[in-house]
C-alpha cells in the first residue's frame, strides 16, 4: 500500500446546510457550496501536488459537480460511493427524527427503508480494499457520513466509529500508511 487517498465531501447544499439527512435525493450545490468546492480544488491541488490520480465520484449531482468545480477529470462515477441511504429519514433533520425515535443517530440506530450500519460497512469495505490495489493516488468525491464511514474502514474500525471524525462540507481528508499502518494523514481540511 503506496498510495494516497484523498476524500472530498461535497460542496454545501441547501439540505446540508440545514441538517437534513441527503441520500438519494439529488440536489444542487448553493453558490456558497460552489465557491467552497472551487477553493478545496485549489487546497487539494496543493496537497497533491503533480502527482497523478485516478478520480472517483458518486454519481448524485452535488458530489460530480464538486469534482467539476475542483478541477477534476472524474475516471469513474459509482454508487460505492453514495451516501448512507436514510430510507424513512430522507429529508429530515435529527431532531425531527428524535420526536418519534428518542436518541436517534444514524450510527445507533436503523434507517426504516434504507440501509443499515452492515451494507454501509459492506460498501466502504469493497471500495477500500479496491481502492488500496491501484497502483496510484485517488481521489474520492462523496458525501459526509459515507466519507467518515470510508475513513473509519481505512483504519480497520467499525463503520460506526465515523461518528468520531467531523467532516465539514467540501472538507478534504487525507488517507495513507505508515510503513504499512493505515493512517489518517489528514482530516477536515477547510476550504474556506
Amino acid at each position: 500500500m503506496s498510495n494516497t487517498v484523498y476524500l472530498l465531501r461535497h460542496g454545501q447544499t441547501e439540505w446540508s446546510e440545514t441538517g437534513k439527512h441527503t441520500g438519494r435525493t439529488d440536489i444542487p450545490l448553493t453558490g456558497e457550496g460552489e465557491a467552497r468546492a472551487r477553493r478545496a480544488g485549489t487546497v487539494l491541488a496543493g496537497l497533491r501536488g503533480e502527482r497523478p490520480a485516478v478520480v472517483i465520484t458518486s454519481p448524485r449531482q452535488r458530489a460530480v459537480r464538486t469534482a467539476a468545480l475542483a478541477g477534476l477529470v472524474v475516471d469513474e462515477t459509482t454508487e460505492e460511493l453514495a451516501e448512507w441511504d436514510y430510507g424513512d429519514y430522507e429529508g429530515l433533520t435529527t431532531p425531527e427524527i428524535r420526536e418519534t425515535v428518542p436518541g436517534w443517530t444514524v450510527w445507533t440506530h436503523p434507517c426504516p427503508n434504507g440501509e443499515t450500519a452492515e451494507q454501509v460497512t459492506d460498501r466502504a469495505v469493497r471500495l477500500v480494499d479496491r481502492v488500496r490495489r491501484l497502483d496510484s493516488d485517488v481521489v474520492l468525491v462523496g458525501h459526509g457520513h459515507f466519507s467518515r464511514v470510508l475513513v473509519a474502514t481505512w483504519i480497520g474500525q467499525p463503520s460506526t466509529y465515523g461518528v468520531h471524525f467531523g467532516l465539514d462540507a467540501a472538507g478534504i481528508v487525507v488517507l495513507g500508511d505508515e510503513r504499512g499502518v493505515p493512517q489518517i494523514k489528514r482530516m477536515n481540511i477547510p476550504s474556506e
